[in-house]
């Protein structure tokens, strides 16, 4: 029998309206959904009720089941037959592992395509009113992942990124921050320089926190920003004072 096709798809940063066109056509047609943690229900409800729906989601320091796991699961669904959907929150090659997934797909001569999503990189910033690039503060940007900062797979050259861009955006930093701040402060970057600290961004729930580099280890505690967030450092942050126009919904 040949095998089924894959859906590497980005169901964006959070609000189900940030969802685009083509990957709501691939979820309404999906025979298998493999989804992550940060998918929303609304998102998942797409796919048809027959669809045979498995979480795979993965927490900080917790992963439910290992990213090996996940890609033998794809496979093996793949070879089934059918349209299997592999969806995951923001976009797939963003700190998303789609690069390792389709890897193995094209080892195993498995049929795929990535849809694109709107990166929470983006977006959550966006949604707090700060433009990531601005003529006047920044022409250059870096997106990081802040995941095991001090122990990753391949060491973050903080203060190299730091003093080539203008602008850093910081994925999975929440739990790292006592470090990546440390190695900036260590690496003289000034501790007056801006950072924005963007909590469930797009949901209904999302907060934002706009301090320095100096005291945003002492906010992030005192204000409990949870996981997921996305941390901006640059003076672009400051414009989130003024610029900011998401309002949260009515309870």
């Amino acid at each position: 029998m040949a095998p089924g096709k894959v859906y590497l798809v980005g169901a964006g940063p959070g609000d189900p309206q940030l969802l685009t066109i083509k990957a709501v056509k691939v979820l309404k047609e999906a025979d298998v959904v493999i989804y992550d943690r940060l998918v929303g229900e609304e998102i998942l409800y797409l796919a048809p009720e027959n669809a045979e729906k498995i979480y795979v989601g993965k927490r900080t320091g917790k992963h439910e089941v290992p990213q090996e796991e996940i890609t033998e699961l794809i496979i093996e669904k793949a070879l089934g037959g059918g349209k299997i959907v592999r969806l995951k929150g923001g976009d797939p090659f963003i700190f998303g592992r789609g690069g390792e997934e389709v890897e193995a797909l094209v080892e195993k001569g498995i049929p795929f395509e990535v849809v694109p999503g709107i990166s929470s990189s983006v977006a959550a910033p966006m949604y707090a009113g700060i433009p990531l690039t601005h003529r006047d503060y920044a022409a250059s940007v870096a997106i990081i992942t802040g995941h095991r900062a001090g122990d990753a797979e391949k060491p973050i050259d903080w203060v190299k990124i730091a003093n080539a861009v203008d602008t850093l955006v910081i994925l999975m930093g929440v739990e790292s921050i006592d470090g990546i701040v440390r190695k900036l402060l260590e690496g003289n970057i000034s501790p007056s320089k801006p950072v924005a600290m963007i909590e469930s961004g797009t949901y209904p729930k999302q907060r934002t926190l706009i301090a320095t580099l100096g005291t945003i280890v002492k906010e992030t505690k005192a204000n409990q920003i949870k996981p997921p967030a996305v941390i901006v450092i640059g003076e672009v942050a400051n414009l989130g004072r003024k610029l900011a126009w998401f309002k949260k919904p009515l309870a």
